[in-house]
């Protein structure tokens, strides 16, 4: 039987003055284990999303009519309510499972050695995020789903998951200056690339607010404005979107550039094959709840795609590589 080891009263108040800098000091996380806590935490961010759409797609949007409790008096639901409380109140107990893998995420980052402050501060804005998208939440609930909050809702989410996806990256790179992989050319076109997702997204969320699913019923007020125009730009806009990738991935082909961008520009090009397919297929069909919701995954899964080929375009490694000075190239032989 091991003998667990007591806290003497110093460490205590260690423990209660920083917790987090009393837990780095005895435990040194893997590499791996501050890479998988960085993932779960992107994980959670883009599930907390798809969970958000279930909400709004089965009509639960006001299952729980109140915030933060419930109902009036109950933290949970009670017999008198149907279903649609238990998914709304499903949805917001995930918000702790988030909570808890940005969490874990911060811990693993400030455990490493040697500390990245860095990485640090990128857990903390995750934290930051889920706390305003936690209230902002609360009032999208106590304005009745207002479709401006509620698209505010899904942006600030969208936030969320581009700083955890940073993060990630960056726990599989080093602290040293990045150094560009492609010229200067590629790299502004994969700026209009970003520039043509964020519209697309943006566009994306004007059509859930005008459009019929875009709340719980037809008494919840819509953006007043023809939701199939504003889907037909969203459709010429992902138009736009699906052709930088393909320039992106043939001017890389033709520059011969490393695999690590060609790479994430396929996976991205895949991505939005199958996205444009359900986009499609959803709108001639009439929005069955079960496609808008594989959609709006999509979205997320699209966003993800475009930073990472961003992020691919650098390198940057643990450490500055040597540079052999004269004295080095001194030692040299030669032939005579």
């Amino acid at each position: 039987m091991v003998d667990v080891p007591k806290l003497n009263r110093a460490d205590a108040v260690a423990a209660l003055r920083n917790p987090l800098a009393f837990i780095a000091d005895r435990w040194t996380p893997e590499p791996r284990t501050v890479q998988r806590a960085a993932l779960a935490a992107l994980v959670m961010s883009v599930v907390i999303v798809v969970t958000g759409g279930a909400v709004r797609l089965t009509s639960s949007g006001l299952g729980c009519p109140t915030w933060p409790e419930c109902t009036d008096g109950s933290l949970t639901p009670t017999q008198a309510l149907s279903y649609h409380s238990a998914i709304e109140f499903g949805n917001r107990m995930l918000t702790y499972v988030l909570c808890a893998a940005v969490g874990w995420a911060i811990i693993a980052a400030r455990s490493e050695k040697p500390h990245r402050r860095s990485l640090t501060r990128l857990g903390w804005a995750q934290f930051w995020l889920v706390m305003g998208n936690a209230v902002l939440g609360g009032i999208v609930v106590l304005v009745g789903l207002n479709p401006y909050t509620v698209a505010a809702h899904f942006l600030l989410a969208t936030a969320l998951t581009t700083v955890a996806a940073v993060m990630w990256q960056r726990t599989r790179e080093g602290d040293a200056a990045p150094r560009p992989l492609v010229g200067k050319a590629v790299v502004q076109l994969v700026w209009f690339l970003v520039l043509a997702a964020v519209l697309l997204i943006a566009v994306g969320t004007v059509v859930t607010g005008a459009g019929p699913h875009a709340g719980d019923s037809s008494d919840v007020k819509r953006i007043p404005i023809d939701w199939e125009t504003v889907a037909k730009l969203h459709a010429v806009l992902a138009w736009i979107v699906v052709t930088l990738t393909f320039a992106l991935w043939f001017i890389l082909k033709a520059v011969d550039a490393p695999s690590g961008p060609l790479a994430r520009t396929r996976e991205l090009f895949l991505i939005l094959l199958a996205q444009g397919v359900i986009g499609y297929v959803q709108y001639f069909t009439h929005l069955p709840e079960v496609l808008v919701g594989v959609h709006m995954l999509g979205s997320c899964l699209v966003w993800i795609g475009v930073l990472r080929i961003l992020l691919a375009l650098r390198e940057r490694p643990g450490t500055e590589p040597a540079v052999p000075g004269p004295s080095a190239e001194a030692t040299v032989p030669t032939n005579a």
